[in-house]
């Protein structure tokens, strides 16, 4: 009976991560991915338009942003994770096979960063105020790719008793072949019970967005510091994390590389956020573009007033100068 209350008390994962709508492929990784991107959009746009922005300059933006960003993070990836795809046995041209999974956050972010610099660039808009309106929408939407990786039975941690601990399944493909992305759980019995480290994340995630949220009202960060706030909060939790992981992963010195890139994001993150506090309170964006000189309106009940002169006021003065100049002319002198 205990046996059966512990199962019972787990966390299922999905029998499977794709389905099909004829010979096309529905997998959910790629759905949370493209949600989270909607959701940083949105969200971006709202908080760009409160700190003085224009409507659709985020969007414009994301033009660039978004596709540096997926190259970026599957190129991280594969060069992290090279020994899945490079070697004896091993098939290079799986490396661009984006739809199975894959993507590495400081990739994504350094590459998405060079994007939206050429976007900003563009139309003329400050890095650093924009990446201050998009930090938390770009949290959450890691958050929101972090289910990605539950559909796929993917970056978990090692075994617990917890009663939040996550049921992996063996999964099959039609041909009776075990795969653990595009097969389906037929047996729903447990081969694993783990940390669910894929969860953590999110909920970590999740009280990031909060805190920069707070942080960014209360004392008006600018100059990226809002976005610096992101970096470090998100590398705080990814170290901690990182070391849970059971997944194959790179190592160096025993430890995941993934843990040292935190460790160095993370003070990086924090150094640039107290250098950056010398410049200031949040920067007006406006004025930063050479809009900040908005047309006055009239009060309500007050006449609009022309700033041109009144061509009246011509007429007279032409008149009484032609008056004089016809009393001191020739002509104008009688005969005695």
């Amino acid at each position: 009976m205990n046996g059966l209350n512990a199962v019972l008390a787990t966390i299922p994962s999905p029998d499977r991560g794709v389905w099909y709508l004829g010979p096309l492929p529905i997998r959910a990784y790629a759905l949370c991915i493209i949600a989270g991107i909607i959701v940083a959009i949105w969200w971006g746009e709202r908080r760009w338009v409160e700190r003085g922005g224009i409507k659709g300059e985020v969007t414009d933006i994301a033009v660039w942003a978004v596709p540096f960003g997926l190259v970026g993070g599957r190129l991280y990836h594969v060069i992290t994770d090279n020994q899945k795809y490079f070697g004896p046995g091993k098939n290079p041209l799986a490396a661009l096979e984006i739809w199975n999974g894959g993507l590495g956050i400081w990739g994504a972010i350094a590459l998405g960063a060079v994007g939206a610099w050429i976007g900003c660039r563009r139309k003329g808009i400050p890095l650093p105020a924009m990446a201050d309106a998009l930090a938390p929408g770009i949290v959450v939407a890691q958050a929101i790719g972090r289910l990605g990786n539950y559909f796929n039975q993917e970056l978990y941690g090692g075994d617990t008793t917890l009663p939040w601990g996550l049921e992996i399944y063996r999964r099959v493909t039609p041909e009776g072949r075990e795969d653990a992305l595009a097969g389906v759980a037929i047996d729903h019995t447990p081969i694993q019970v783990v940390h669910p480290t894929f969860l953590y994340e999110l909920l970590w995630n999740l009280g990031v967005a909060l805190l920069i949220v707070w942080a960014d009202r209360k004392f008006r960060l600018g100059h990226g510091r809002t976005f610096a706030l992101y970096v470090a909060g998100y590398t705080a939790g990814r170290f901690w994390i990182e070391l849970m992981r059971t997944d194959e992963a790179t190592l160096i010195l025993g430890t995941r590389v993934n843990v040292f890139v935190s460790a160095l994001v993370f003070l990086g993150a924090v150094a640039y956020f107290i250098i950056a506090k010398s410049r200031g309170e949040r920067e007006d964006v406006a004025a930063l573009r050479g809009t900040d000189q908005p047309v006055e309106q009239p009060a309500d009940g007050e006449p609009v007033v022309d700033a041109e002169p009144e061509p009246e006021a011509d007429v007279v003065v032409d008149e009484a100068d032609d008056a004089k100049d016809k009393k001191s002319s020739p002509e104008s002198v009688k005969p005695e």
